[in-house]
Formats: structure tokens, C-alpha cells, sequence
């Protein structure tokens, strides 16, 4: 059985996503802060089919999510599908002219730290498979910078420049990096941004392989 990872695992994409793959018949791990919505998660997934598993962590605490991703690959194997996908935090979402360095530190831990501490942790074992993919999802300011979230068009577009470099550098080796970027909310029943055509979209991604960047909807939209 493949092994998929979804960091920032919650009730909307990241339950859509292990549904997805689910079917496909991968095992899912799924890492988020809060322990007991984890389980809740991983009890509604099991019942459906899903055999999904709980690895609590911080995105924004490197050797949490180190340990929880090493303990995912030694419960279910190495990990073949990676997932960086937590939601930002509103307090990262200032004004350009009222954001200082301090206020970045929170949308850099989150959105490089987060991202290379799960990549590094992960790599060896999809070098191992000979196979992988790495799927980073962002919001619009990733493409376009929004002056009104300055923290998380920053931090995005650092977090998009990490994984153009590791889309370029490890094609040769059997593994897809690919972003996909998700303008304005998620939202139930929206014709493009529903969790669940979300999470084809992500499936389609993996399987046709091609290009780093993706678009879910219309930047504007």
C-alpha cells in the first residue's frame, strides 16, 4: 500500500484529499496541531473506508513535524505523496506598511521552515521508492503579492521559489513538485474550489505530472 502525508490535515481539503487518495488505495497520515480533532478525522475516514492515521504536530515547530512524518513513515511506510497545505494563520495577514520583521517570523516558520523540514524528512524514502510527489498549496497572494497580507505574500512566495528549485532539481529523479495555488476561500459547492474537486484537481495533478504551477480558479475570482 502507498503512503500519502497531508500536513495541515483538517475536516475541509485535507479530509477531501484523503478521500481522494483513499480510493486509490493509499494510507493516509494526517498531522495537524490538535490531537483530538485528529482522531475525530481519522475515526470519520476509517468509517467510510479510509485507512487514515493521526501524527499531531506544529507546523510551525520544525522537530514536531520531523518526528511526526518520521513516525508516519515507519507506521505505514515510506511516504510516496506529500501534502504541505495548513492554513495561515489571520495574524499574518497585515498591511505591508504595518508588518515589521518580528511580524514575519510566524509567516516564514510556517511557510519555509514548515515546508523544507517536511521535504528533507520525506525525500530519502521517495529516493528510496524511486518515485514521488511533493504538492504545495497556496493561496492567490502566492502568485500575485497582496498589500493588505503582506506576511503570507512573503512567506508564499519564498515557499513558492523552494518549490520551483526542488521541481527543477528532482525531476530527474522520479519525483513532481508541483504547487497548487487556490484563489480566494475554499468553499462547499463552488464549481472550482469545493473541497472535494479541489482534491481531484490535486489527484490529476499527481498523476498527469506536469508543470509546477496550478491554478484551482481565476486569479481575480
Amino acid at each position: 500500500m502507498s503512503t500519502m502525508a497531508v500536513v495541515g490535515a483538517g475536516p475541509g481539503l485535507g479530509a477531501a484529499v484523503a478521500r481522494r487518495f483513499g480510493r486509490e488505495g493509499f494510507a493516509v497520515a494526517l498531522v495537524a496541531r490538535d490531537r483530538n480533532r485528529l482522531d475525530l478525522l481519522v475515526e470519520e475516514l476509517a468509517a467510510e473506508g479510509v485507512a487514515a492515521h493521526g501524527f499531531p504536530a506544529d507546523v510551525r515547530r520544525p522537530d514536531e513535524l520531523v518526528a511526526a512524518l518520521r513516525a508516519a513513515g515507519e507506521t505505514l511506510g515510506p511516504v510516496e505523496v506529500l501534502q504541505y497545505s495548513p492554513v495561515p494563520h489571520r495574524d499574518f495577514m497585515r498591511p505591508v506598511l504595518e508588518t515589521g520583521y518580528r511580524d514575519l517570523l510566524g509567516p516564514i516558520e510556517f511557510s519555509v521552515y514548515g515546508p523544507v523540514a517536511a521535504v528533507q524528512q520525506v525525500l530519502p524514502g521517495m529516493r528510496l521508492l524511486g518515485r514521488g510527489t511533493i504538492l504545495l498549496v497556496n493561496g492567490g497572494s502566492a502568485a500575485v503579492p497582496h498589500p493588505e497580507r503582506a506576511g503570507t505574500s512573503i512567506a508564499f512566495a519564498a515557499e513558492s521559489a523552494y518549490g520551483h528549485l526542488l521541481h527543477d532539481r528532482l525531476a530527474r529523479e522520479g519525483i513532481h513538485v508541483a504547487q497548487l495555488v487556490i484563489p480566494g476561500a475554499i468553499t462547499a459547492g463552488h464549481v472550482r474550489k469545493d473541497p472535494g474537486v479541489l482534491a481531484e484537481t490535486l489527484w490529476r495533478v499527481h498523476r498527469e505530472r506536469h508543470g509546477f504551477r496550478h491554478y484551482a480558479d481565476d486569479l481575480d475570482a
